[in-house]
């Protein structure tokens, strides 16, 4: 399906998305926990309830290096055209019943089948893992400014607790991104599990903040179903409630998996690598420079970003926040990742591989500056000990 409009000189410019029909991947995604109980129970083979693991860091890897990177852009001139097609609109939106969906066959196929415990443990992180990028649904329609889209990122927020995520990414991580005052930016030197213990208190810390100060400009107190921390909050609690009602206390450690490696796993794993070490300057006026691309890091690995919404094109969303996925921009001279975030998030978990492979790089796109790294308090002359020269010798081959 060709695109077209008229640029400036009055020529016709033609785009197709040839990954159109592709991003309908995106539906099947949140599907894979439901599928492969399927499976597993036609088969009797208990790995299969873990299947949704192996497929997003391990399979889904080869695919990114199988495929060539794709850095090409729509034209500016068809870009609203291509915001305002329906299809691209309504995939996200598609999405929020299926994770309710999968949230719930699974908590059935756990309560009512004879599963061993590595079985339950391995659907359960599975529900965790896919029902985690919900909160990537979550921000793709968090951003949108239609009534529809804005409660829909609520609804898919609240399948895995995560509702203060709406207002906190907006409103604070936005604002003080690759700073030291952003608690949702990791340093470098910072290892993932450090991180997590910033981020994760600090996230819900700044949330209710904002929202209770909104709240006050408006003359209302926070305990209020005007509150937008607390609305997606009273869809999670009725929804875990009731699901122990129905199948039992068997539930408690089902939701509290799924719920943590969804926090811990995706969205917290998503935080530490998008922005690690990058810091944006302070003027004269003692404020941050406004965000630009180069404050993210990037990368157009294909089969991750069909499943992600386009979310590993940090670097445009930062610097164009309501921008649609379908319509995210590659630049030159990005700092880039060398692989998609599936293996990523899998070597964040491990932080000596993590710093082998990241601190060179953070320290070459500085070019050796450390005054222009996020750097972890009290780390800077051990970092700058350890990498200054790697760092220098890769800035100087770049």
């Amino acid at each position: 399906m060709s695109i077209q409009a008229l640029n400036s000189e009055g020529q016709i410019v033609r785009y197709t998305d040839k990954r159109r029909w592709l991003w309908s991947l995106s539906l099947l995604w949140p599907l894979l926990p439901v599928i492969s109980c399927v499976v597993a129970e036609k088969t009797g083979q208990a790995v299969w309830f873990w299947a949704t693991w192996i497929i997003w860091y391990l399979i889904v890897p080869v695919i990114d290096h199988l495929l060539p990177a794709d850095g090409s852009n729509p034209p500016p001139e068809v870009v609203p055209k291509l915001d305002a097609d329906w299809y691209y609109r309504l995939l996200p939106m598609l999405t929020v019943p299926i994770h309710y969906i999968t949230l719930i066959y699974s908590a059935w196929v756990i309560s009512t089948g004879d599963l061993a415990w590595y079985s339950i443990l391995g659907l359960a992180l599975s529900v965790g893992l896919v029902n985690g990028i919900a909160i990537n649904t979550g921000h793709e329609l968090g951003h949108k400014t239609t009534g529809l889209e804005r409660w829909l990122a609520k609804t898919v927020l609240a399948v895995v607790g995560y509702g203060h995520f709406f207002i906190e990414h907006n409103k604070g991580h936005h604002k003080d991104v690759a700073t030291p005052d952003d608690p949702a930016s990791s340093r470098m030197g910072e290892n993932i599990y450090g991180f997590a213990c910033r981020e994760i208190p600090g996230a819900m810390r700044r949330a209710w903040r904002s929202e209770k100060a909104r709240l006050e400009r408006c003359g209302k107190g926070p305990w209020t179903l005007q509150n937008e921390v607390l609305q997606p909050l009273l869809i999670t609690v009725p929804l875990y409630a009731g699901l122990i009602v129905a199948f039992g206390w068997v539930m408690l450690p089902y939701l509290a998996l799924q719920m943590v490696w969804g926090w811990f796993g995706v969205l917290t794993s998503a935080n530490y690598i998008e922005h690690y070490g990058l810091l944006r300057q302070k003027r004269d006026n003692g404020r941050f420079e406004a965000c630009q691309p180069y404050h993210s890091w990037n990368s157009n690995h294909v089969m991750s970003n069909l499943i992600l919404f386009n979310l590993q094109r940090h670097s445009d969303h930062h610097a164009n926040p309501t921008r649609r996925y379908q319509s995210l921009r590659n630049f030159e001279h990005l700092p880039e990742y060398p692989s998609g975030y599936p293996l990523m998030f899998l070597i964040a978990l491990f932080p000596p591989l993590w710093f082998a492979v990241m601190n060179p790089r953070v320290v070459a796109w500085a070019d050796g500056r450390f005054d222009r790294i996020n750097i972890r308090p009290g780390y800077r002359a051990r970092l700058e000990a350890r990498w200054g020269k790697r760092g220098s010798n890769a800035a100087a081959g770049a």
